[in-house]
């Protein structure tokens, strides 16, 4: 157990550039340490997703490296939330008559569906674990869960990784920051079509 609180608190303290370092001593495992690395955050958010994240931008490419972060993100929080709903089983009826404010917080999970697990899914500052937990002990279906957490993720990775990505360059290219915010724009109205299409709430 200590062995592990302290490899917790290395990887807390890591910098990017140290991080960049560990991750290319295991380039003998390819994409598995970006994959793996934001997949054990869903699970402990006091790891440093945002690093994982640029770290993976400048390791693999742009593109690469956003695509195994969103893979080990999206796999935790899909596991995460899949967790709850099985092992949390008549929790979520406990809390809503024991606690009326976590009752109220469920319901509107479940009454808004997509709209704000995309939202807070976007954001890297979110508590995307609490999130995937109360969702997973609402009613709120797996579909509208995964749109949801597969868009949302999508947005706050690439656009991590692209202002990150050669970070040097970025005031030289301001095109980036531009495309992150219209990446944003773009994916929510795709998915609240999506949504109203597939009747996904």
């Amino acid at each position: 157990m200590e062995l592990v609180e302290n490899w917790l608190q290395k990887l807390k303290g890591m910098d990017l550039e140290h991080l960049q370092r560990t991750l290319e001593s295991y380039s003998a495992f390819g994409p598995l340490p970006g994959i793996l690395l934001p997949f054990a955050e869903s699970f402990l958010p006091v790891l440093p997703l945002l690093v994982f994240v640029a770290a993976n931008a400048n390791i693999y490419g742009l593109f690469l490296g956003s695509l195994y972060s969103w893979l080990g993100v999206c796999a935790g929080s899909l596991l995460l939330f899949w967790l709850s709903r099985k092992l949390g089983g008549h929790f979520g009826g406990w809390l809503r008559r024991r606690f009326p404010r976590a009752g109220k917080l469920l319901g509107y999970v479940e009454r808004k569906g997509f709209t704000p697990i995309f939202l807070f899914a976007c954001f890297p500052f979110s508590p995307s674990a609490l999130i995937n937990v109360i969702s997973g002990l609402s009613g709120i279906s797996f579909r509208s869960f995964a749109l949801a957490i597969l868009l949302g993720k999508a947005v706050m990775i690439f656009a991590v990784s692209l202002l990150s990505f050669n970070i040097g360059d970025l005031l030289e290219q301001p095109w980036r920051i531009l495309l992150a915010l219209v990446l944003l724009v773009v994916m929510w109205f795709g998915g609240k079509r999506l949504e109203a299409r597939y009747q996904l709430k």
